[in-house]
């Protein structure tokens, strides 16, 4: 971030198609024994997850995001994917609380907005990222309420507005969740790796309905669809064994929804604290462990850019649950180089899924998120 306005929203061009994501989080999750690192609270087992207080902000935690990513349909059936999030970064835990100066840094904010194009296969992103003095940037603790800018987010119960605006591309959306919070793992936390705190308190809302408008070149469309919220926060997540992870958030026609990661490790092979979550249609929650699914790859993409080959379809299998998909990205570059901010190379994006559950014909739409691939991620921020 050195040499930057950190204020003012930045618009990546469409011929790099770059975006920030996820990893940038998680970028800073890398382990640090810094005392201001270790003096945070760290996500232990037992956590009890209450709402609406947990969609709030948790500072006390070092590292927290607000990750919203859907898909839109124009009245004329043009689709899109939208993504918005919001993060927060602790920077010295022992200004918590300190009010004597509106100017004192507590936290980084960073917020992300990208319009995805699915027809034209194109994909536009800006960020924003603030130090949130004065209130420019900021996520409350009291209530669900993050804003960077103009960008905004905020909610009462299960409905949710979003509003983001940048060069001609606009969002201003409502959500309705549909089911309950969708919390992973077990005993209030999601693990990453062995040993206390390698994890995170993580919940999704995983079926929103959404509707509002979209603006993209400066067209204004009505729209109609569904978003996936992520809500995750912890202290210290990754060890430096791990090279890379494979996300998947999928959305499928029968009302279930699932939520898979794997986490790579040097030789290749998978953490074996890798999980997901199978959501039933009735909101319930099963815990899948590494073995109760396979990801296997079955075709390469090799970017042009960063030489990275990643995996673009893939056969995600359950196979005591009588899952098998077919996840296919909607377009295949989509590569996130990020290397003059986070140092990160990345592909996220818009996916398909097809395949069959109990013998039945199912398909789906989500998104994947793969890192590591065109180069082992040890870049913290």
């Amino acid at each position: 971030m050195r040499g930057r306005d950190l204020g003012a929203p930045r618009r990546a061009s469409v011929g790099q198609r770059v975006k920030i994501g996820m990893a940038v989080t998680l970028s800073l999750l890398v382990p640090t024994s810094t005392p201001a690192a270790q003096a945070f609270r760290q996500a232990l087992p037992g956590y009890r997850f209450e709402f609406p207080r947990d969609h709030a902000s948790h500072p006390d935690f070092k590292t927290e995001w607000w990750y919203y990513s859907g898909h839109l349909r124009t009245e004329d059936g043009l689709r899109f994917g939208y993504q918005l999030t919001f993060f927060r970064v602790g920077v010295d835990p022992s200004l918590r609380g300190d009010s004597r100066s509106r100017w004192a840094v507590r936290d980084l904010h960073l917020a992300h907005f990208a319009v995805s194009d699915l027809q034209q296969r194109r994909f536009i992103y800006w960020e924003r990222r603030d130090r949130g003095a004065l209130g420019s940037a900021g996520a409350s603790s009291e209530t669900l309420k993050m804003w960077n800018g103009a960008w905004t987010a905020d909610g009462k119960g299960n409905t949710h507005r979003l509003t983001a605006a940048a060069e001609g591309h606009a969002i201003d959306l409502t959500l309705t969740a549909t089911k309950p919070p969708s919390i992973h793992g077990l005993s209030g936390v999601s693990q990453k790796a062995e040993g206390a705190g390698r994890a995170s308190h993580y919940y999704s809302l995983t079926r929103m309905a959404t509707e509002g408008t979209l603006t993209v070149a400066g067209k204004r469309y009505g729209v109609t669809g569904s978003t996936w919220m992520d809500h995750e926060f912890g202290s210290n997540q990754l060890t430096p064994s791990q090279v890379g992870w494979d996300w998947f958030a999928l959305q499928l026609d029968d009302g279930t929804e699932l939520m898979l990661y794997q986490l790579r490790q040097t030789d290749g092979s998978p953490d074996p604290h890798s999980s997901g979550s199978l959501i039933h249609p009735d909101g319930r929650v099963e815990h899948l462990s590494l073995r109760a699914f396979r990801l296997e790859p079955h075709e390469v993409w090799q970017s042009p850019k960063s030489g990275g080959r990643y995996p673009i379809r893939w056969r995600v299998w359950l196979p005591e649950r009588r899952i098998d998909l077919i996840v296919q990205a909607a377009f295949s570059d989509q590569e996130l180089d990020t290397r003059g901010s986070t140092q990160v190379i990345y592909w996220e994006g818009s996916v398909t899924a097809s395949g069959t559950a109990n013998g039945r014909p199912i398909s789906g739409v989500g998104y994947l998120e793969m890192t590591g691939y065109a180069e082992p991620f040890r870049q913290p921020l």
